[in-house]
């Protein structure tokens, strides 16, 4: 049974990353943001009791139940208001920098700082990835993030996905692949 500080540790230390999966999956801050807090909730209210090495595999089932449910609502809501408005186009544009782009490729203030050239060819990395990614489609992102980003083996990607290992390694391959392409496609070969 974890103890109220292990459990308050490990959202602090989860909350970054939720918030960039849930970015990726809805396309808003804003959204994201409400998605990852009900899924903090749901851990916290309902599993606080759960040992607290079932705190990571737990929260992403959870995080990707919300994000799912999330979509639900808003079919159903498109569905009931469509008709009664005359939905204007225009919708919240994220602007370019407000977000942190992917951690894992960022530099560490610690670290010896690049050149000046060599810091702009990763910039320019790090944006294309961030922004080829926000382009997968759902499930091949999700389980690119688990499995890449989380550091997740195939056997806890399946469980939290709810699917079998062969989509995990199917879904994870052809994410791998449109990022290779897409990235080559921008004239970024590595």
């Amino acid at each position: 049974m974890a103890t109220r500080q292990e459990l308050s540790d490990f959202l602090a230390a989860a909350e970054r990353r939720a918030f960039k999966q849930a970015v990726y999956a809805v396309r808003d801050q804003d959204v994201a943001l409400d998605v990852v807090q009900d899924a903090m909730l749901k851990l916290a209210s309902r599993y606080p009791e759960r040992p607290a090495e079932e705190f990571p595999l737990l929260f992403q089932r959870i995080l990707q139940n919300t994000i799912t449910d999330h979509f639900r609502r808003q079919k159903i809501r498109n569905l009931w208001t469509s008709p009664l408005s005359s939905r204007s186009a225009g919708g919240a544009d994220d602007e370019a920098g407000e977000h942190e782009i992917l951690e894992t490729l960022q530099t560490d203030s610690g670290s010896a700082s690049l050149e000046g050239a060599d810091r702009i060819e990763r910039m320019r990395l790090v944006g294309a990835l961030d922004e080829e990614i926000g382009k997968l489609p759902r499930r091949q992102r999700e389980a690119f993030l688990l499995r890449y980003w989380e550091e997740l083996s195939v056997a806890e990607t399946a469980e939290a996905m709810g699917c079998s290992e062969g989509s995990v390694k199917t879904h994870c391959s052809r994410a791998v692949h449109s990022l290779a392409e897409a990235l080559k496609m921008r004239g970024i070969e590595r």
